[in-house]
């Protein structure tokens, strides 16, 4: 079994957060996620994300507070999900790799697909005031 890291943001504007959805030809077809990507070698998980968000969601991100990583098994291969906080710095989005994107109230995440490693995130954000 491989063992993948991956950082995603909790991309956040005023009260509500960014989900994109993933599109039928990616892996975990159609499931909404919080954007982000694997960190290569040499990266640290700031800078991947910083370079994915760029390349998934033609935007500049500012991160901010790390959030508790998730570990996930799914068939065949294992990840470790490093959550940060965010904020866009520039840019519009325009979508690369995905097929949609919402933004969502706290009470609304729950109402989407989630991938499997992103729904401890979700309540974790939840139980945040």
């Amino acid at each position: 079994m491989s063992y993948i890291r991956v950082c995603c943001a909790v991309i956040r504007k005023d009260s509500f957060f960014l989900a994109v959805q993933r599109s039928a030809l990616m892996s975990h077809p159609l499931k909404w996620e919080f954007p982000g990507g694997k960190i290569e070698n040499g990266e640290t998980p700031e800078s991947a994300l910083i370079r994915e968000i760029k390349e998934e969601l033609s935007v500049e991100i500012e991160t901010g507070q790390a959030l508790g990583s998730v570990k996930f098994n799914y068939p065949g291969k294992s990840i470790e999900l490093i959550p940060f906080l965010a904020l866009i710095k520039s840019g519009e989005i325009s979508l690369t790799e995905h097929q949609a994107f919402r933004w969502l109230q706290k009470d609304e995440l729950q109402s989407l697909d989630w991938a499997e490693a992103d729904i401890p995130i979700i309540e974790g954000l939840i139980q945040l005031s």
